[in-house]
């Protein structure tokens, strides 16, 4: 009967379109308590190499996304500033690190890659205009709103190309952040 639970918990982990767990999440995926015999049985799949164990308290299947666990080590988060303006071509200096918006400043490295997080305030955290919301619990701004977030933590950052970004948009969305000289900064940049 143990044994079946055992193989219970791993497919059920495996059939979930997620790649990253928190143990809580585990434990509603089967419908069990978060209790100590259920971090026993993860710490045995761990040690079998049918979980991975990236940092205390999250489990993985193999080749999971870093971009899941990005969303999952600090929440709220969204996944934003130079990683999302890179991948969009708005600026071409490559970096491999995940950069989030956060209610903290704290920068981690797991599994060789780093993650930076960012911190803004709370309001301007918990407004979902300009975030693309996944179902595997990654959260990642828009092109506009990663620059708008730039602008806001660093009015001075250089911008490669301006040109991949919309202006109606992020004239939409920069009263999310209640910022005059934000605006006017936004408007010199994309009248040059």
């Amino acid at each position: 009967m143990v044994t079946n639970k055992k193989k219970n918990i791993i497919f059920e982990i495996y059939k979930d379109s997620r790649t990253v767990f928190r143990i809580g999440d585990i434990a509603l995926l089967i419908g069990s308590e978060k209790d100590a015999s259920l971090r026993k049985k993860l710490h045995y799949y761990v040690q079998c190499g049918k979980l991975l164990n990236p940092r205390k308290g999250f489990y993985a299947k193999e080749g999971y996304n870093p971009a899941e666990l990005a969303c999952l080590l600090y929440t709220p988060t969204y996944i934003s500033l130079e990683y999302v303006l890179q991948q969009a071509g708005v600026i071409f200096q490559y970096d491999s690190a995940i950069t989030n918006i956060s209610y903290l400043s704290r920068e981690t490295e797991i599994d060789n890659r780093s993650f930076r997080y960012r911190q803004i305030k709370g309001e301007i955290l918990t407004n979902t205009a300009g975030i693309i919301l996944n179902k595997n619990n990654i959260n990642i701004a828009t092109p506009e709103r990663a620059f708008l977030d730039m602008l806001y933590l660093n009015k001075d950052f250089y911008f490669d190309n301006l040109h991949v970004l919309n202006k109606n948009t992020a004239g939409k969305l920069v009263s999310i952040y209640n910022s005059q000289t934000l605006f006017k900064i936004m408007n010199r940049l994309f009248s040059l």
